[in-house]
């Protein structure tokens, strides 16, 4: 039995993890894959004690610290959560089952998908969810981004690097992205073509792809773009399938909880990117690891209290 289980190794899982390390509670860390949404940001310019850093430069970092304490870490993925009788819990992982006095969900969001044809037959082989990755693949060729907020911005601008065309597909008519990066775009040696208030209605090829269809807004009329490249960029959903019918969910999907990252069941806290939080960054996703780990330690501590 483990006082805790953390979910996840993005920011919230593993600061989480160093400050239970530091309160010296018997944890486990369960997570798919190390480093979670940074490994997928090339820029990160507001993370304090950096003037510019990258996703994976700073995940490594984290990663550094949290192997200087006698933290167990497993790469399994969370299939199930449940609370047993006594109050305690069961994760239910691809490589087994571990129980556990309280645990904290860290397990953070995952690209938002199109739904559109093509897409899923696509994908890996011209449609890719992540530019930071798969930018550099398509050098010298025409590319689309889908997407109106500051990941599709960076994105387009990341790709502008290296693409000889960048299409930026957006449904909405204003970007939803910070004044800066949007000044960043208009500031391109190499400009975007932009397709404001649009929607994309098809990923087509034949090996790869080949062409994207898209249609305005409130119209008929379709217009195929020729590209070889399609970066979805369009939002993330919770990873939060495995509480489902556990904890409380808001519209979104994310786990609700209180300032101190407390859900509707006592020992069970979420933090980071998976929780109703409002803004989803990387230095609060942190805060709120460091956060569930003090609660934790203070749930434990009372439990331990009132057995006695």
């Amino acid at each position: 039995m483990y006082e805790l289980i953390i979910i996840g190794g993005g920011p919230a899982g593993m600061t989480a993890a160093v400050y239970a390390a530091r309160k010296q509670m018997n944890a486990l860390m369960l997570m798919k894959e190390f480093g979670g949404q940074p490994m997928w940001t090339m820029d990160i310019e507001n993370y304090m004690g950096y003037q510019f850093v990258t996703g994976p430069e700073l995940m490594e970092k984290f990663d550094e610290q949290v192997r200087k304490f006698p933290i167990e870490i497993k790469f399994e993925e969370v299939t199930g959560l449940a609370v047993n009788p006594d109050g305690s819990f069961t994760v239910t992982s691809d490589g087994g089952e571990y129980q556990a006095e309280s645990v904290i969900v860290a397990s953070g969001k995952r690209p938002r998908r199109l739904e559109v044809p093509g897409e899923t037959e696509f994908t890996g082989r011209g449609v890719s969810y992540c530019a930071t990755c798969d930018g550099p693949l398509f050098a010298g060729k025409t590319v689309a981004v889908i997407g109106g907020g500051n990941s599709a911005l960076q994105a387009a601008i990341e790709v502008s690097k290296v693409a000889e065309k960048v299409y930026l597909i957006s449904l909405l008519n204003n970007y939803q992205a910070d004044p800066i990066v949007i000044e960043k775009l208009k500031e391109l040696e190499q400009p975007v073509i932009e397709f404001v208030g649009y929607t994309t209605k098809a990923v087509k090829g034949s090996q790869a792809v080949e062409k994207l269809v898209i249609v305005k807004v409130g119209e008929s009329n379709e217009i195929e773009l020729d590209v070889q490249g399609v970066f979805v960029e369009i939002g993330l959903m919770p990873n939060s399938e495995y509480c489902e019918g556990l904890l409380n969910f808001n519209e979104y999907r994310e786990v609700i909880t209180d300032c101190r990252t407390r859900t509707n069941i006592p020992g069970l806290f979420a933090a980071g990117d998976v929780n109703n939080g409002p803004d989803k960054q990387i230095v609060i996703a942190a805060g709120d690891g460091a956060k569930a780990a003090l609660v934790a330690y203070e749930y434990l501590l009372h439990k331990l209290r009132t057995k006695g």
